[in-house]
């Protein structure tokens, strides 16, 4: 047991801040004596008395939560939008005129829009209790003394707490006693392995949180060992109360399709009211009656507002949703689906998420040359001292196998066991053979353990070929050489040369792996000196095994599918910087190049500095919650959007404020996923390539909506605008324009959001973050096509009236419906013919311009609807007349997709 009282070398006292239990007083720079002289506590604790007035000092030891909105009041903020006010007048309006049909839809849309808002507002305030989740409910204190078991919230500074195995910390602690003291601290700074602790004090000035060892966090787990500690920190001052002080302040950042349909969806309103002003003005003046004019103007207005863009982007984004779910993505909040698609950085963790989140044998040297993993299987059959070797890896540890293929214990000795088990030698089969009988525990301060064991008669471990007892001692390079004066190898045993032996370390080392010596020694009988000091000496090396958590072979695949589509991965953890970057470039997030940032130099940087370098750096190590969130700002201040994967409750506050936070499903915590946007269900950064090939399918889909709806509403206007000028009647009464605007703006329309993804969607770079809906030339083909469209219903209008065709107005009216339907089918790629697609590639937009074209007929040449519609039936010449102007349009968009790829050929 490790245990200082007495001060030890003059501590240099750092400025800090009244409250003495803030986390930002560096207690793991100070000895054990100053600490409890600063709070004011002893070894044998605190009075009740004292305690009570720290309790009222401090408060309890629980995260607050801000003041939250009330579940009426997020619903009623879901109706503020200037959209879905438009939306709701344009409803008011529509059942005055009596178009019922159009209220009720229009009522549908606003009430499911404001419904999916509130549900994911109201998820979003879950993060925090979910954090509460992570309190232990008791906690063993002394006080006054005597031990005692207390409810945690009632745990104050400068009490003494006893650690055990198991237990969850209640606060933040500075380390008084160790045994053997492992604390698992993955979810809060992201390393992957337990880490041991130590009471000894920390003489650096900027030690990031994950080399602390002699300070214990609330809300980490104890995996191993005991120990005591003084609560240096309680409630929303420990490092877990930080991080829940960060995600209430965050605020989520508007996704780039919020931004822009907001955007959007103002100036059509406001462009739709002003068109409404003026065909009313215009008719007026040209003697038109006041009252056709009113309706006539409403209806248009009416049919310009896409009142059907909420529930096209709500179905694309669900049916988006729910494809991605079969995929292993479960999507939290809607707009994630699309957010993906506009992603220019993905900012990801490196434990468990590009890498396995487990500890795996990488590399074994032994006789004088390093072997890699896939040769450990013919390792065992080569003789000592490789099997040997082997053998020492399977039975010097206390790992066991669990159900199935699963290994139990610490992550280093499983990755030795599981070795050991590649090259032919089951721990059980091999513990039969070398019985344990006695063992010396790791000690933080020898750093290596050792185990004894039993050689039978016949022993079949040569050199060693005598009955008698063998000690296996493993630990650190430097260590196990320094205790070691020999080497066994196939020629048998040699000298070492220890220098040469540091140098293999070290190269193995620099390849990110954390590397393990062995050595053997034998003993006749027994030792009765069972003291490292005696068993720990005169060791025979054997060889090292290097060790490291791997990265995913499919994690490799979709960084270079990454890379293909524009997309910047970023690799963001708190493990050491020689391993970060060591699986960074395994994977190729960074080149030999490529530049690595610690927290401890990010934290210096001003951030202007900062955000001057940050797209310039690959890999960030050794980073504490809030240097995670300086990351995200920072790209995002650069005009970048951001994705940011994480599992830990470290990664809370920057999911929350990325523009699209991802959590893992399987080892994420619930703080975590309740913060993110979206759950990897699989763990795997793979799935999150298929996720954006689905989000910029989705976002292309959105976009063809928007070209096919704007074009027809501007189709209806120009008809209607132009005609008055070009000596013309109206050419469609109100219940025309409405009936285009249902049929149009309905079933085709919502038919484009299951448009199958282009072939050369992952191959485009991501759309610029302030490029805006109309780019890539949509509003110039909307204004062409609107303006031909009309144009050509115009025409019909005028060759109808002056041939002397009084069925002219049922002519227009088919014209400009059947134009919409050539559109759509020309629109569904941007460059692709539709000949070269397919008609059937798109079977229920097939279907529904079908069945829109059937009703249509309907409106023609069933008596029922010509008397609601004021339509009469066409003649066969008038028909073919109207199917062959309708089909201009169609012709027009194939020959602009032409042109477009002859130039996209010609400058290729």
């Amino acid at each position: 047991m490790e245990t200082i009282l007495e001060s030890r070398k003059p501590c240099f006292f750092y400025a800090y801040s009244v409250n003495k239990s803030s986390t930002h007083m560096k207690y793991y720079q100070r000895t054990i004596e100053d600490v409890l002289k600063v709070l004011e506590t002893s070894i044998d604790g605190l009075s009740q008395d004292e305690v009570k007035k720290r309790l009222l000092e401090y408060g309890p030891n629980e995260l607050r939560e801000a003041k939250k909105n009330t579940p009426l009041g997020m619903l009623l903020d879901q109706f503020k939008d200037f959209m879905i006010i438009v939306l709701i007048a344009a409803a008011i309006v529509s059942g005055i005129i009596g178009e019922a049909v159009d209220t009720i839809a229009i009522v549908v849309i606003v009430i499911l829009n404001a419904i999916i808002g509130f549900i994911q507002e109201y998820r979003a305030e879950k993060a925090m209790e979910a954090l509460k989740l992570m309190a232990s409910p008791t906690t063993t204190v002394v006080r006054e003394g005597i031990i005692a078991s207390i409810p945690s919230p009632d745990i104050v500074p400068g009490d003494i707490i006893i650690i055990e195995a198991g237990m969850v910390i209640p606060a933040d602690l500075r380390l008084i006693e160790v045994a053997h003291l492992k604390v698992e601290e993955a979810a809060l700074t992201g390393e992957s392995v337990p880490v041991e602790k130590s009471a000894s004090l920390l003489h650096e000035e900027m030690v990031p949180l994950g080399d602390r060892r002699n300070m214990a966090y609330k809300g980490t787990v104890v995996s191993y060992g005991r120990g005591k500690g003084i609560v240096a920190a309680t409630g929303m001052e420990t490092e877990l109360g930080r991080i829940a002080t960060m995600l209430q302040k965050e605020e989520e950042v508007k996704t780039p399709l919020q931004r822009r349909l907001a955007t959007v969806g103002q100036r059509l309103a406001i462009a739709a009211l002003a068109i409404c002003a003026i065909v009313f003005a215009v008719g007026i003046m040209r003697g038109e009656s006041p009252v056709m004019m009113f309706l006539t103007a409403v209806s248009l207005a009416v049919a310009a507002i896409p009142e059907a863009l909420p529930a096209v982007v709500t179905i694309s984004l669900s049916l988006g949703a729910m494809k991605m779910v079969r995929q292993n993505v479960l999507i939290r909040k809607l707009p994630a689906v699309e957010t993906l698609g506009s992603v220019t950085y993905i900012c990801t963790d490196k434990t468990g998420t590009l890498t396995m989140n487990r500890m795996s044998a990488e590399e074994i040297f032994v006789d004088g040359r390093v072997w890699s993993r896939e040769e450990l299987k013919n390792l065992g059959i080569k003789g000592d001292p490789f099997s040997l070797l082997i053998k020492a890896m399977a039975v010097s540890n206390d790992a066991r196998p669990g159900n199935g293929d699963k290994i139990t214990g610490d992550p280093t000795e499983v990755a030795l066991f599981e070795a050991a088990r590649i090259a032919g030698f089951e721990k059980g089969q091999v513990e039969n053979e070398l019985p344990r009988v006695a063992e010396l525990p790791f000690d933080s301060d020898r750093k290596c353990m050792t185990t004894v064991h039993k050689i039978p008669q016949n022993p079949s471990i040569p050199p060693f070929d005598k009955a008698g007892f063998i000690s296996i001692t493993k630990g650190g390079v430097e260590v196990i050489v320094d205790k070691s004066d020999n080497i066994l190898t196939s020629s048998g045993i040699r000298d070492i040369d220890k220098d040469e032996l540091i140098r293999v370390s070290e190269r193995m080392a620099a390849d990110g792996l954390r590397v393990l010596a062995l050595g053997v020694r034998r003993w006749d009988a027994l030792p009765e000196d069972m003291t490292h000091d005696n068993v720990e000496e005169g060791l025979t090396i054997l060889g090292f095994a290097g060790m490291m958590d791997p990265p995913r072979k499919e994690a490799m695949e979709a960084v270079a599918l990454c890379k293909a589509a524009g997309i910047r991965p970023v690799m963001i953890t708190g493990d050491h910087p020689i391993t970060a970057r060591a699986i960074a470039m395994r994977l190729g997030i960074i080149d030999d190049d490529g530049e690595v940032m610690t927290g401890p130099r990010l934290e210096r940087l001003p951030m202007g500095e900062f955000e001057e370098k940050v797209e310039g750096i690959g890999v960030y190590a050794r980073v504490a919650p809030e240097q995670k969130l300086k990351i995200v700002k920072g790209l995002q201040d650069r005009g970048e959007f951001v994705a940011m994967t994480g599992d830990g409750v470290n990664d809370a506050p920057a999911l929350k404020r990325a523009d699209i936070g991802i959590a893992m499903g399987i080892t994420g915590t619930d703080v975590s996923k309740e913060a993110s946007h979206m759950i990897l269900l699989d763990d795997n950064f793979a799935t999150i390539v298929a996720s954006v090939r689905e989000g910029r399918k989705i976002y292309n889909n959105i976009r063809k909506f928007f070209k096919y709806l704007l074009t027809s509403n501007s189709a209806e206007i120009w008809t209607i605008f132009l005609a008055p000028f070009l000596g013309l009647p109206i050419p469609l009464l109100p219940i025309h324009i409405l009936w285009i605007n249902l049929v149009t703006d309905g079933a085709p329309s919502l038919a484009l959001t299951v448009e199958p993804a282009e072939g050369d969607v992952m191959k485009r770079r991501p759309r610029p973050p302030e490029e805006g809906l109309f780019a890539g030339g949509m509003w110039q083909h909307i204004f062409w096509v609107g303006l031909l469209m009309g144009g050509i219903t115009l025409f019909t209008q005028a060759w109808a009236i002056r041939t002397g065709h009084g069925h002219w107005q049922t002519m227009v009216f088919t014209v400009l419906c059947l134009s919409q339907f050539g559109h759509v089918m020309a629109i569904r790629s941007e460059k692709e013919s539709l000949f070269i697609q397919g008609l059937l590639s798109n079977k229920i937009l097939l279907t529904t311009i079908a069945l829109s074209f059937l009703l249509q007929m309907a409106t023609i040449y069933l008596p029922v609807f010509n008397k609601i519609f004021k339509t009469e039936p066409l003649s066969l010449s008038e028909l073919i007349f109207t199917l062959a102007a309708s089909s201009v349009v169609f012709f027009a968009v194939e020959i602009e997709k032409w042109c477009k790829r002859r130039l996209s050929a010609t400058f290729s």
